[in-house]
């Protein structure tokens, strides 16, 4: 059955998250290092992984299935979880796939190390109303499109 990660620690739409798998009556795991306060809701549970260096990542690569997605902003993990047949959405909506994981990833190599070398300070600018609105779109849109390629039991 479909089922959506979310790499939860950072992510600023949990709260969409939740509303759409309401919708389509999916359950939802969200991966993280410490506690965090969720809806009490039985679809949604809360994973609380070690501290340890990718700890949420290496569970959720773990417990993936293909056709489940996979909620991040962390381009090491989507990348992972493509690799293992998941839909990846990233936190202002845009999806990673097979055609774009490549530059993705090169790009956050480069701003790496801009910003070791001291050439970029400050991070990504915060999710605006668009943004909010481009992820809902795209969350709507795959799990559409995972419906119609595999039937199965929404209860």
């Amino acid at each position: 059955m479909l089922h959506i990660f979310v790499d939860a620690d950072a992510c600023p739409v949990k709260q969409e998250v939740y509303r759409v798998a309401s919708r389509y009556h999916l359950n939802v795991t969200l991966v993280t290092n410490s506690w965090m306060r969720t809806p009490n809701e039985q679809r949604i549970a809360l994973e609380v992984v070690g501290d340890g260096f990718d700890a949420a990542d290496d569970w959720i690569v773990e417990h993936v299935q293909p056709h489940d997605i996979v909620v991040t902003a962390d381009i090491p993990l989507a990348n992972r979880c493509l690799k293992a047949g998941a839909c990846v959405i990233g936190t202002t909506g845009n999806p990673f796939t097979e055609d774009n994981i490549g530059v993705a990833v090169a790009t956050r190599d480069l701003l790496s190390e801009l910003r070791g070398a001291g050439e970029i300070t400050g991070g990504p600018p915060p999710l605006n109303k668009r943004d909010r609105s481009r992820f809902l779109q795209q969350l709507d849109e795959v799990i559409q499109k995972i419906r119609r390629k595999q039937p199965f039991n929404t209860t």
